[in-house]
């Protein structure tokens, strides 16, 4: 396993050890370290996802070390949450260079590597289902996030039409607030939070289903754990005996039309360029 982010350290001198997950102290580093003393493996490896020669350097480490790619989960992102008026232009390009752009490059970077072994992989984003409340009072860290559910909705169709039945991409999202350094910071209080486990333990059913039940889905972590028979979510509450607020609609509207599959005549600007 290959653990990415911006920040790296010098885990052995971190005490004590492990350190808050929510904390400076908490790099990929740490987390290395973590994984290996409970027995796993794993490769810290540094990534600016602005920079799409670091994501590049990134992928080819990971193959370097590994011989192979079988999953990418991209959860790199920057919140600014003020209306229009309130959020400077520099805000507005950091949450798009890492949000969007960050996994457009990233995707990129993994696709031929994916093709190597045959088509077969799986790709999680962490984004949101698209609604219109999600716009709300936060429009420019919206554009982004909901630019990347319609990645994961474009490439599924892709993938779709171009018969790769072994490939799936899928975003996830929490029903309810989860504890982060995000969630401290803005002050959420501990008992409409869950633990950060009903998160990966979504992550892993999904990475369980079949690519064809999962690709092109924008799910949230909640709902899709029910749809694997999981009915009891107490004990994902961080403050136990509480329930934690839902801050997701219970139902979200239905993205398709009546005519989703008539494409009319399509168009490959490559093809169109190589006749140029």
């Amino acid at each position: 396993m290959v653990v990415a982010a911006k920040t790296a350290s010098d885990a052995s001198k971190v005490k004590p050890f492990p350190p808050d997950p929510n904390s400076p102290a908490s790099t990929i580093s740490t987390v290395e370290r973590e994984i290996r003393e409970a027995g796993g493996e794993a490769t810290a490896i540094p990534v600016d996802t602005r920079d799409y020669a670091s994501i590049q350097n990134l992928v080819e480490r990971t193959i370097q070390v590994y011989g192979h790619l079988d999953v990418l989960v991209y959860n790199s992102g920057a919140i600014w949450w003020a209306s229009v008026e309130n959020t400077p232009m520099k805000r507005f390009q950091l949450m798009q260079r890492v949000n969007i752009e960050g996994l457009y490059g990233t995707v990129q970077a993994c696709l031929p590597y994916f093709k190597k072994s045959g088509w077969k992989g799986r790709i999680i984003v962490v984004s949101p289902p698209i609604y219109s409340r999600f716009f709300r009072g936060k429009t420019a860290y919206a554009m982004g996030k909901v630019g990347m559910s319609v990645l994961t909705k474009g490439l599924a169709m892709d993938w779709i039409r171009e018969r790769k039945t072994d490939m799936a991409i899928t975003s996830i999202w929490p029903a309810a607030g989860i504890q982060s350094a995000a969630t401290e910071k803005n002050g959420a209080d501990s008992k409409d939070l869950r633990k950060p486990t009903i998160f990966s333990d979504a992550i892993l059913a999904m990475l369980r289903a079949p690519a064809s039940a999962v690709n092109g889905g924008l799910e949230l972590d909640e709902d899709f754990l029910r749809k694997t028979g999981v009915t009891d979510f107490g004990h994902y509450s961080l403050i136990p005996g509480t329930t934690p607020r839902r801050i997701m609609p219970a139902e979200f509207p239905d993205l398709t039309v009546k005519e989703q599959d008539d494409e009319g005549q399509r168009v490959d600007s490559t093809k169109l360029r190589a006749k140029m």
